[in-house]
C-alpha cells in the first residue's frame, strides 16, 4: 500500500471511534440551474432526493442528512458540470436505475477513493456519483 493510501486509510480508522457521533455541521443549501426545471426535479426524485416543494420558477429537494438542493429555473440551456457531485449507498444499482429509466451514465471508474460514474440530467448538468465512504451515524 503506498503512503498515501495508508494516512488516508489511517485517518479512517482513527474517525471510526466517531461512529456513533453525528458530525457538528453540515452543508446547508446546494444550488443547481436548470433549463427544463420539471423534468430536473423528475430525475432528482427519481435518484432519491426529497421533493420539498415547488415555488415558482424554483424548487427545493431534500438530501441525507437535512443538506437542500435549491433547484432554479433559467431560461437558456445549461450544459455544466454540477458544482457537487453526490454519494450513493451502492453505484452499480444506481447506475443501473438510471439505464433503466433511459438515461446515459458513463461506466463506472475506479478511483483510489471512489469509484464514480457521470450522468446529464435532463436540464443538462452532468453529476457524479460516487460510491459511499461515509463512517458512523450522517
Amino acid at each position: 500500500m503506498n503512503q498515501s493510501k495508508a494516512n488516508i486509510s489511517a485517518e479512517v480508522v482513527a474517525s471510526a471511534s466517531l461512529q456513533n457521533q453525528k458530525p457538528g455541521v453540515w452543508i446547508g443549501h446546494v444550488f443547481m440551474e436548470t433549463g427544463k426545471i420539471d423534468a430536473t426535479l423528475e430525475f432528482l426524485k427519481l435518484i432519491g432526493m426529497r421533493s420539498l416543494g415547488r415555488f415558482g420558477e424554483m424548487a427545493i429537494l431534500e438530501l441525507r442528512g437535512g443538506t437542500h438542493l435549491v433547484l432554479k429555473s433559467v431560461q437558456e440551456s445549461v450544459t455544466a458540470e454540477a458544482s457537487f457531485d453526490l454519494m450513493v449507498e451502492d453505484l452499480e444499482a444506481q447506475r443501473q436505475e438510471l439505464i433503466e429509466h433511459n438515461y446515459q451514465p458513463s461506466e463506472i471508474q475506479k478511483g483510489r477513493i471512489h469509484s464514480a460514474f457521470e450522468v446529464t440530467e435532463p436540464g443538462g448538468n452532468k453529476i457524479r456519483f460516487n460510491n459511499s465512504h461515509v463512517v458512523g451515524i450522517v
